[in-house]
């Protein structure tokens, strides 16, 4: 029968397993703290208001483009949608005159064709270009 007492081991707390989980949570604090803003591309929405921007005294040319891309001068419907059309138009509407022109284009248009109504116009000479918007009320 063995009596002798038994040594006793000092208890040790394994700190290894405790230290890696502590690093990779460093690294990825680091990583993930050291991303810049400066690759995301700022926009600056145009921004509208109830109340309407006083008018000259002559009304603004108003070209309406459809939801299938057709386009009209002054609610006059033109016969197809080319950009020779549309600058025939606005020529035979404007004149001499190169004042204000409104885009009112249809929710559903295509992006290209209010670009085409834009590039148009600018080619032609008018600067003062406005876009027709509906004013929502948006719940807070």
């Amino acid at each position: 029968m063995n009596l002798r007492p038994r040594q006793r081991e000092d208890p040790e707390i394994n700190l290894i397993n405790m230290i890696d989980v502590l690093l990779v949570l460093l690294i990825f604090f680091m990583v993930s703290t050291t991303f810049n803003p400066e690759g995301r591309v700022r926009v600056q929405l145009p921004q509208s208001s109830d109340i309407p921007v006083p008018r000259g005294q002559r009304e603004p040319l108003v070209i309406t483009i459809t939801a299938e891309g057709g386009y009209r001068v002054n609610e006059r419907t033109l016969i197809n949608s080319s950009p020779e059309t549309l600058r025939a138009a606005l020529m035979k509407e404007a004149g001499d005159d190169r004042g204000p022109i409104t885009i009112r284009a249809d929710a559903r248009t295509t992006h290209q064709a209010v670009v085409t109504a834009m590039d148009v116009a600018g080619h032609l000479g008018f600067a003062q270009l406005n876009i027709a918007t509906v004013h929502e009320d948006v719940p807070p």
